[in-house]
């Protein structure tokens, strides 16, 4: 099967980095952007740019209409209520640190959050800071053999002390769902917060925050075929109302003088100062042509990718993958070989991977690992891509053996 990607050529960044010679397989770190997106930039400041909900002015009221429009946008890619429960951060990062100081009011010296072991320290250090402010019990939830978040250990470590649940959708180092609803559940049942990082889980399909039945749900525009420097944070309507503010100025404020200040609620009082406006605006045309693809097609296609992955490198003697990935990337380790050395090697040949503990390592330490060679594909990549890197690795090892 060749496996073709019949969306490639929608993207001028994959097709640059093949004119280049660079095979591009670190879409978990950032993906490659559609033209749809790159226009939408490129029009919004080519058409005069203009601040958002502060101007009465042609060039304003349209600039805000389509960063308006992108928020509507999101929360139907979302399937969230209404736009009104989406705020606009500057990456995943930033929504999650909003969440840990503004409703750090919500905790009293001797709660507990519960995390899990294998989190992205965008999903652990908040939390981790939050509990030494605080006098917080930190809780990590133990993984099955597979790399999957143990639901029998998390029923029993999930308690009346439980005040807030944080756990990733999808693992960025393990690449295997998580048992999001069933945690939930538990949480809820205590009467916990929850909070679900889908930095990576929001790329791979289209996912119901309704249904889910998070109070919270955090992810990136970069990994989503969009600009960077824009986050998302979903929290359905009475979550969002317990948060207090956290950052200060600009459009968030509804009356203020020297001694005193009113704020409004979320979105735009989580909102302060001028956001990404060109960004967001290009968020919206990048879920545009997401929404415009044959879902079923895309899944298909990322599946037999992710099984051509997976056979090809279990097929290569003393290649080791973590867990057991189920979609899109495959993180893996060569007996004898330090994965900055084969890294180094891959790129020498125009292999671009990711090669480290990938923002998670507290879950590498817990492996005994300084490190992994990360494979992780996107909807323009197709079995040639893999062929080089299977060719690659093979020579790579040679030399290092």
């Amino acid at each position: 099967m060749p496996l073709n990607s019949p969306w490639r050529a929608d993207f001028p960044g994959i097709l640059a980095l093949d004119n280049q010679g660079q095979t591009y397989l670190d879409s978990a770190a950032t993906a490659q952007k559609p033209q749809a997106m790159l226009d939408s930039l490129l029009g919004y400041y080519a058409s005069g740019a203009a601040n958002v909900h502060r101007a009465q002015h042609l060039p304003g009221e349209r600039a805000t209409r389509a960063f308006e429009a992108s928020r509507t946008k999101v929360a139907q890619w979302l399937n969230a209520a209404s736009s009104e429960e989406i705020v606009f951060t500057h990456g995943t990062s930033e929504a999650l640190n909003l969440l840990a100081y503004g409703l750090e009011h919500r905790f009293a010296a001797g709660d507990e959050i519960a995390i899990s072991a294998l989190e992205h320290h965008a999903n652990l250090l908040p939390w981790q800071q939050l509990a030494l402010r605080r006098g917080l019990k930190l809780v990590v939830l133990p993984l099955d053999r597979d790399g999957r978040i143990d639901l029998a250990q998390a029923a029993t470590l999930i308690g009346p002390r439980t005040r807030l649940l944080a756990v990733s959708q999808l693992s960025n180092v393990l690449g295997c769902w998580q048992p999001v609803r069933e945690l939930i559940a538990l949480a809820q049942a205590q009467g916990a917060l929850t909070v679900v990082d889908g930095a990576q889980g929001v790329v791979h399909g289209r996912h119901d925050v309704q249904a889910l039945g998070c109070d919270f749900y955090a992810c990136s525009s970069h990994k989503l075929y969009g600009p960077d420097g824009v986050g998302l944070l979903y929290g359905h309507r009475e979550a969002l109302a317990q948060l207090r503010h956290w950052q200060f100025g600009g459009e968030m404020v509804l009356e203020a003088d020297y001694r005193h200040a009113r704020f409004r609620p979320a979105p735009l009082g989580f909102e302060a100062g001028t956001p990404a406006i060109s960004s967001v605006i290009a968020l919206g045309a990048s879920l545009t042509y997401l929404a415009g693809l044959d879902g079923a097609a895309v899944a298909g296609h990322e599946a037999a990718l992710h099984a051509k992955l997976l056979a090809g490198l279990n097929a290569r003697e003393g290649v080791r993958l973590l867990g057991a990935p189920q979609v899109a990337l495959a993180s893996f380790v060569v007996d004898g070989v330090h994965s900055a050395d084969l890294a180094h090697l891959l790129s020498e040949q125009g292999i671009a991977v990711r090669a480290g503990h990938h923002c998670a390592m507290p879950l590498l330490k817990s492996l005994g690992l300084p490190g992994t060679i990360r494979v992780s594909l996107g909807l323009y990549n197709d079995g040639e891509d893999l062929e080089r890197l299977f060719s690659a690795l093979d020579k790579s090892l040679e030399l290092l053996r």
